[in-house]
Order: C-alpha cells, then structure tokens, then sequence
C-alpha cells in the first residue's frame, strides 16, 4: 500500500482546520468554504510575491504556507489584493 504524500497530508489537514472541503488536483483549489477558495503550501522557503502573485490570479482567497511570506508578499497583498489572507501555518 502505498504511503500518503507529506504535501497532500498537509492539505486535507489544512482543509479540516479551516473547515473546508478538501479537493486538490491540477488547476483546483486545495480547499473550498462557500464561495472561499483556499490553497495549502508545504514548503522550507517563504512563498514569494510572484507565487502570490499567481495564486492571486487562479482566484484563490487565503493562501497557507507552513514557511510563511517574503516581506515583499506581503506588502503586495496589503496594497494590491487586501481581500486576499495570507495565513502563516504555524
């Protein structure tokens, strides 16, 4: 039997949390509450502005990141996109 990836553990466990449903796969959000579309990042290195960027631009609402924001991530969603959460997973 074949063991659950660490990326995919993370997203049906962020998806509980935030008391969403999970669904993942290519091009989908991690995890969707009503009209919220979630998406669940298991990374070492902060998620920089031009990863925000794009996620921003698929339509995702929070974005969670085990590693947390670039500081230049985090002005831009401040200034440009201030409907956008950026939750650091902790």
């Amino acid at each position: 039997m074949a063991r659950q990836k660490k990326w995919r553990s993370f997203e049906k466990r962020t998806a509980r949390k935030h008391r969403g449903r999970h669904l993942g796969g290519p091009g989908e959000p991690d995890y969707v509450r009503g009209n919220t579309q979630g998406e669940a990042k298991q990374r070492q290195k902060p998620l920089t502005k031009a990863e925000v960027m794009a996620e921003c631009r698929k339509g995702r609402n929070e974005i969670v990141c085990n590693a947390g924001f670039t500081e230049s991530a985090i002005n831009y969603v401040r200034r440009y996109r201030p409907s956008v959460k950026l939750i650091p997973h902790r």
